[in-house]
């Protein structure tokens, strides 16, 4: 995964994303290749060093700014997946750990264009999107700032929230 610098880089290295050229026209299905592409021009506006966007298995990421979001290529469905970690679990989670989660989902919190999406191979909890047809690298690139931002506030008030709401309800409940 790749880590922003804390230098003066950055315009370097948007000047470096800018001779790629646009991934592919906004709306066509999404390829491979022009997933890569999009994940290069983020992670170069992100301020990284030069990052070949998505490994030969797929994979890819990106740690910035007190968030991780992660880039995985899904080959069957030709499929771009993004995920903002929110919490890693030691353990998997309790009964009705994941469940609160999605309620706060449904009940409005801002999940950053995301959905609440957890991964038991490695106790993941993540905000998640899907890209299936090309968006403008404009607009993947603000969907992708939104979803870290938000997983970060996740982090941050959500978890603790759930954790209450689980563990301790009586303590939510209005006292007589």
């Amino acid at each position: 995964m790749a880590t922003a610098p804390r230098s003066g880089l950055a315009g370097l290295l948007r000047s470096w994303v800018s001779f790629l050229g646009p991934a592919a026209p906004e709306n066509t299905p999404l390829t491979r290749e022009s997933a890569q592409r999009l994940v290069q021009g983020f992670l170069g506006e992100e301020g990284t060093l030069p990052s070949q966007g998505l490994n030969s298995r797929g994979f890819g990421g990106l740690s910035a700014g007190g968030s991780n979001v992660y880039f995985e290529w899904v080959e069957d469905t030709q499929a771009l997946k993004c995920s903002a970690l929110v919490y890693r679990f030691r353990q998997p989670p309790k009964p009705g750990v994941l469940d609160g989660f999605r309620a706060e989902e449904k009940e409005g919190n801002d999940s950053g264009g995301g959905s609440v999406d957890y991964e038991p191979e490695n106790r993941g909890l993540y905000l998640a999107r899907t890209y299936t047809h090309m968006p403008s690298e404009r607009a993947f690139m603000k969907d992708m700032r939104r979803l870290m931002k938000a997983s970060t506030r996740w982090n941050e008030e959500v978890v603790d929230r759930v954790a209450s709401r689980v563990f301790h309800p009586e303590e939510l409940e209005p006292k007589p």
